[in-house]
């Protein structure tokens, strides 16, 4: 099926103008927004606005937008990169300008932000739009829910486990690097009851992006929230740090591949806890789980031709040459720049604790599952980020509310979480 057809196909030729033409809304403003706006202006028949809500990023992008076109350089190999020139048709600050006949909404915002973004579309979003966490991260489905309120019958949400490509900005509304694509990407739609959007939809997406990464289209949005990899980091940070005791360093270690056997074990015990509580709830429920697999065979899959050693999780880690040379996340001490403590309110902890690990025991409880490794790197986050989620045990912390688990939004059983 062609551009023009697949977009009449996706909207039921009810929604689209004479031309056909697919209107979609970029949230965001860092490189994941550049490079889904410059993506998507490229293709034919779509046309993109962007929404920012970040200080005076939207007049900043706006006046280089004015002074020339963006261009986006694709890197399909080490001998082959591409130029393309495009131009999103609007970048604002006013939501309701922003979302104004819309058909698609991609959040490329971190977790943290996808409130403020929701909040602020919610009331002039349309019957049959779709709504794309991308990544969603865990709970971005719930949180989605709950600010469309009864608008979520007549819409749909969809979700990916990661974002598809490595990207960066070179200059701010003017130029982005898409360094790399992931080969294939694992995505789940949760659509509304009233709804004329189907699973197909995705294929709109697959349109718009291009040949990869090949979507893998997973059959229910509860495995989509046990594979977001906000599982990577914590025990990552928990086993380096988790003895620390304020001393300084003076370089920065090395943070993937400086994984040694004491974090890749934490690691492979969350993957356990998640693909268990996955099983538990194939069996209780017999919905298809069998997405949501180990990390090491998740890096198997996805590294394939970056890792030089699959035998076990530390060598992966160690030899993916997609981390080479990246460092834990430090602040300096002084104005020397060259003595350095552990940040502990980076993203790793800050985003993947509340809107990753926290949301997972949400499920495993619900699910009637066991997570001790989950609940010790949680009891140990926690106290870095001055927060209370989780006490003995169970997520009855006073800052709970603050976080995307399931029980936030009043999810007590399998069958509240299947009937969302």
């Amino acid at each position: 099926m062609d551009g023009r057809k697949l977009l009449r196909h996706f909207s039921q030729a009810e929604n689209l103008d004479a031309e056909g033409t697919l209107k979609i809304l970029v949230c965001g403003g860092g490189n994941g927004a550049h490079c889904m706006a410059a993506l998507a202006s490229s293709r034919e028949h779509v046309e993109v606005r962007v929404l920012t809500l970040y200080k005076d990023e939207a007049e900043r992008w706006t006046k280089a937008l004015n002074e020339e076109d963006m261009t986006i350089s694709i890197t399909y190999s080490d001998e082959h990169t591409e130029d393309k020139k495009s131009r999103p048709s609007l970048v604002t600050k006013d939501p309701a300008e922003a979302a104004a006949g819309i058909h698609m909404i991609f959040f490329t915002v971190p977790a943290f932000a996808h409130k403020q973004y929701l909040d602020a579309i919610s009331e002039h979003v349309l019957d049959n739009t779709l709504l794309i966490g991308m990544p969603g991260q865990a709970g971005f489905e719930f949180q989605a829910v709950e600010a469309l309120k009864g608008k979520a019958k007549k819409c749909a949400i969809a979700s990916f486990e990661s974002l598809p490509w490595a990207c960066r900005t070179v200059e701010f509304g003017r130029h982005v690097q898409l360094l790399g694509f992931k080969e294939s990407l694992c995505a789940a739609i949760l659509t509304g009851s009233e709804s004329n959007l189907t699973k197909s939809s995705l294929d709109v997406i697959q349109f718009i992006f291009g040949d990869d990464p090949q979507f893998d289209v997973i059959d229910n949005y509860v495995a989509i929230n046990l594979m977001a990899k906000s599982i990577i980091h914590p025990p990552l940070m928990y086993g380096r740090w988790g003895k620390y005791n304020g001393e300084i360093l003076e370089e920065k270690p090395l943070f993937y591949q400086g994984v040694d056997e004491t974090q890749a074990a934490l690691l492979s015990k969350v993957s356990d806890e998640v693909v268990m509580t996955a099983k538990v709830i194939q069996d209780k429920r017999k919905n298809d789980m069998s997405k949501v697999i180990h990390i090491l065979d998740w890096y198997r899959i996805y590294y394939c031709h970056e890792i030089s050693d699959h035998s076990c999780l530390k060598n992966a880690m160690q030899t993916n040459k997609a981390y080479d040379g990246l460092l834990h996340p430090m602040k300096p001490v002084d104005e020397s720049g060259k003595r350095f403590v552990p940040d502990f309110n980076y993203r790793y902890l800050k985003e993947d604790v509340p809107y990753g690990l926290v949301v997972m025991k949400g499920i495993a409880e619900i699910a009637g599952v066991d997570t001790p490794t989950i609940d010790t790197i949680i009891e140990w986050a926690q106290k870095q980020l001055n927060k209370e989620y989780i006490v003995a045990k169970h997520l009855t912390g006073k800052d709970l509310s603050e976080t995307r688990a399931p029980q936030v939004y009043g999810f007590k059983t399998l069958d509240d979480l299947f009937h969302i």
